[in-house]
């Protein structure tokens, strides 16, 4: 159990780097300031899809599948 915790925050920690280096990058002023947080932050997304597959593997992020009738309905609120 152990494990699943660290997993867990790290994870957490990992989606809030995300946000900031978004952020760095949408705040950006100059052009190597944007391309340097747009790079951390790619680099930032693989590590969290990494740990994602990692929890996922081993039951401890388990997602479900939304029924099609509510993807559909969410289609048709925002394509209008």
């Amino acid at each position: 159990m152990q494990d699943k915790l660290l997993m867990q925050d790290i994870l957490m920690l990992e989606k809030g780097v995300c946000d900031l280096y978004m952020h760095g990058a949408i705040e950006s002023s100059t052009v190597n300031v944007n391309e340097t947080f747009k790079c951390a932050l790619n680099d930032s997304l693989s590590m969290q899809d990494e740990i994602y597959k990692k929890m996922e593997q081993k039951g401890w992020y388990k997602t479900e599948q939304a029924p099609q009738q509510q993807i559909d309905t969410l289609k048709q609120k925002f394509s209008s």
